[in-house]
């Protein structure tokens, strides 16, 4: 690992490097200094089993960081009270490292003084997590989005999902795994046309890319404690997208009364405190930049996302637990019932939904 990270030019002498973090997809290691008052990093293996053009996402990165970092050091309103991550480049100028074994590395400058939540606590986290995806999407909202390169085709495309999920399926029609979930696979088939609504808008032209985040998890911002600055992490996904992505996934991820692979279903609910924070947030900060159909469809990207990462976990399982991380052999399926019953929830809670985007 010391190897690895003397490829990057950072100048540090290095006490430890240690594993950090929970992230699903990639490796992450803080590397720490042996001055306590010097900067740390983090140094993450990319998974180019999943983000198979690791140098088209070093690509995005690069750019949309560069972007937000001269938009924030030309903003007195914007320094000190948000942050973009900063990459550490290689020695040769690269901002990633190849190793012999074709892993991706790169290094990013580690953030003292914030904190990631797992879980959102109080509908004033919830508000304040939405204000830096909301203000992300604002500042990049400029940004001539035909310069990403769309790293994972189809990411939050729900038509293409459902085709490979009904081809895993055919697929594996006669195994134990696709007799053990007959409801599950019914209950997405019978919300398909629904949850298809926003998609076939975005195909049809009639809601435009933005550049958006794509993974608006909770636990992918960073607060402060007394929430004076922030800073939007974990841009792996960052490519042409639609609001919706980003807002429907972080009300799933800030709403829900339960973590995402709870066993009992019964504890699985809206939070519509903690939804209203996030509402409010994000739209009080990116309404200026959104059109009239975007605001219109937001309620339902609530529950469309759910239902896309519940569509992905039980494609997952059924194919035999290719993608995710599992801590158990039933562990995608699990959380791929957290997802549709959350779905269905927030689905039975539309018109709520719609009246709280209504009034922001």
């Amino acid at each position: 690992m010391e190897h690895i990270f003397s490829a990057f030019h950072t100048n540090i002498q290095v006490k430890s490097i240690e594993p950090f973090g929970a992230g699903l997809i990639n490796d992450t290691y803080r590397v720490v200094n042996n001055d306590p008052l010097g900067q740390d990093f983090l140094l993450q293996r990319i998974n180019h089993e999943v983000f198979k053009d690791a140098k088209g996402l070093m690509h995005n990165m690069e750019l949309v960081t560069r972007h937000l970092s001269h938009k924030i050091s030309t903003s007195s309103k914007l320094q000190g009270s948000c942050e973009t991550l900063r990459i550490s480049p290689t020695k040769n100028g690269s901002s990633y490292y190849e190793d012999i074994d074709g892993n991706f590395w790169r290094a990013v400058e580690f953030l003292k003084g914030y904190k990631s939540y797992d879980y959102v606590e109080t509908p004033e986290q919830a508000y304040q997590g939405a204000q830096a995806f909301g203000q992300f999407m604002l500042l990049l909202n400029d940004f001539p989005v035909h310069e990403l390169k769309e790293t994972i085709p189809g990411f939050h495309d729900i038509i293409k999902r459902l085709v490979t999920f009904k081809e895993v399926v055919a697929s594996t029609k006669k195994t134990d795994r696709v007799k053990e979930c007959k409801k599950e696979i019914q209950f997405v088939l019978d919300q398909a046309d629904q949850m298809c609504e926003i998609e076939k808008l975005r195909k049809s032209g009639k809601i435009k890319d933005r550049v958006t985040h794509n993974d608006t998890k909770f636990n992918n911002v960073l607060l402060k404690e007394d929430f004076s600055s922030h800073c939007v992490i974990d841009l792996d996904t960052v490519m042409p997208g639609i609001v919706h992505y980003d807002f429907g996934d972080g009300v799933r991820t800030c709403s829900s009364t339960a973590k995402e692979d709870e066993k009992d279903l019964n504890l699985v609910d809206v939070d519509m405190e903690k939804l209203k924070g996030f509402a409010q947030g994000f739209i009080e900060t990116s309404k200026a930049v959104l059109d009239p159909l975007e605001i219109e469809y937001l309620a339902l990207s609530a529950p469309l996302l759910a239902y896309i990462m519940g569509v992905r976990f039980l494609t997952d399982y059924l194919a035999g637990d290719v993608y995710y991380k599992i801590k158990h052999e039933s562990h995608n399926l699990e959380r791929a019932r957290n997802q549709l019953r959350f779905t269905k929830t927030m689905t039975d809670r539309l018109s709520d939904i719609s009246v709280i985007i209504k009034f922001v």
